[in-house]
């Protein structure tokens, strides 16, 4: 017989789960943005991919819903989910068109917001995780740029 706690658990690892499978996989850039620095990326459980750079990344922790409209269009697909991760990509590291994610800045910091079919990414640089508020945001000079992507 399951008790509640092993049930609630069980769905939250399920969820879990699902999410994980949810954003991976290969994204075609759908953005300006997308379009001209990283072109189409792919995301496995423990790596990000820019332009056959793979680049290691450890999942921090889910978005809350609250955090998510912060830094990503959550109006159109209300039914998604986020996450923090942590990574590194040196600024000297190229991509298309010879641009960079963060300018002169390492990237330390990804956010992602996951639909079904649409994903969408905000890159940070700074030691310390992003703050999801509309007002942290929009203040914040660690912010580098958000991209699109879609399959």
């Amino acid at each position: 017989m399951q008790t509640p706690l092993k049930t609630a658990l069980a769905t939250l690892l399920l969820t879990a789960a699902l999410f994980a499978q949810q954003e991976t996989g290969l994204w075609r850039a759908t953005s300006q943005t997308a379009k001209s620095i990283t072109g189409d990326i792919g995301l496995s459980k423990d790596k990000l991919t820019i332009n056959f750079l793979a680049f290691t990344m450890v999942r921090v922790r889910d978005l809350e819903k609250a955090e998510a409209p912060a830094a990503f269009d959550t109006e159109t697909n209300p039914n998604g989910a986020g996450s923090l991760y942590r990574l590194r990509v040196p600024a000297a590291t190229r991509l298309l068109h010879k641009n960079t994610l963060c300018g002169t800045e390492d990237t330390e910091w990804m956010a992602l917001y996951a639909t079904q079919h649409s994903l969408q990414i905000a890159f940070f640089s700074g030691q310390k995780p992003p703050v999801f508020t509309q007002d942290a945001i929009s203040n914040s000079s660690d912010l580098c740029g958000t991209y699109t992507y879609s399959r």
